[in-house]
C-alpha cells in the first residue's frame, strides 16, 4: 500500500490539467506550463477537478513508481499555481554574490570569482549581497541550480564560512585545543 499514492490531488483554481492516451500530462497555471511523460504502469485519472493515481499491477517496480507519480504530479500542481523558492545564504569575509546580465558571479574566497549560468526556467535575485534567491515553477530545476551554487563553498564546520541554504543548522566543530 503506497500512502502517497493513494493521495487525491485537488487541482487549485486557474489550473488546467491535460492528460493524453500515453500518460503525458501537460499542467498550465498562472506562472506558467509544465509537462511530463509517466509510466504507462501507473494510471493518471481527472474527475471532478481531482487527480488520482492507481498502479495497474502489483509489481514491486510499479509500487515504487505509484508514490513517485503522485509527488511529482503534486509538484506539477504546485509549481503552476504558487511556484518554488530557495533562498541561500552566504557568510564569509569577503564573500558576496551579484548578477550580470544572465549569470551569477560568486567572489567566495577562491583567487578567482565563480561565473554560473542561470537556466532558462529559474529566476535568480540577488537582493543583498550575501543573499540569493532562487525562484521557478520547476521543483527539480530550482534545486539543482540551489544545489550548484551551494557546491560552490560549502558551509564550514569549523568556521561557518560557505554558502548554505537559509535556516540551515550548520553541525559546527570544536577544532584543535592547546595542549597544556
Amino acid at each position: 500500500m503506497s500512502r502517497v499514492g493513494n493521495r487525491v490531488l485537488v487541482v487549485p483554481a486557474g489550473v488546467t490539467v491535460d492528460i493524453s492516451a500515453s500518460n503525458f500530462v501537460s499542467v498550465t497555471g498562472k506562472l506558467g506550463k509544465l509537462e511530463r511523460a509517466f509510466s504507462p504502469k501507473v494510471k493518471i485519472t481527472l474527475q471532478d477537478n481531482t487527480l488520482t493515481t492507481q498502479r495497474l499491477n502489483e509489481e514491486k517496480a510499479t509500487k515504487q513508481l505509484h508514490g513517485t507519480t503522485n509527488a511529482l504530479l503534486a509538484n506539477m500542481l504546485k509549481g503552476v499555481s504558487e511556484g518554488f523558492q530557495i533562498n541561500l545564504e552566504i557568510k564569509g569575509v569577503g564573500y558576496k554574490a551579484e548578477l550580470k546580465g544572465n549569470k551569477l558571479v560568486v567572489a567566495a574566497g577562491y583567487s578567482h570569482l565563480v561565473t554560473l549560468d542561470i537556466p532558462s526556467n529559474v529566476e535568480v535575485k540577488v537582493p543583498k549581497p550575501v543573499e540569493i534567491s532562487v525562484k521557478g515553477i520547476d521543483k527539480q530545476a530550482v534545486g539543482a541550480f540551489a544545489a550548484v551554487v551551494r557546491e560552490i563553498r560549502k558551509p564550514n564546520p569549523y568556521s561557518g564560512k560557505g554558502i548554505s541554504y537559509k535556516g540551515e543548522k550548520i553541525r559546527r566543530k570544536e577544532g584543535k585545543t592547546a595542549s597544556k
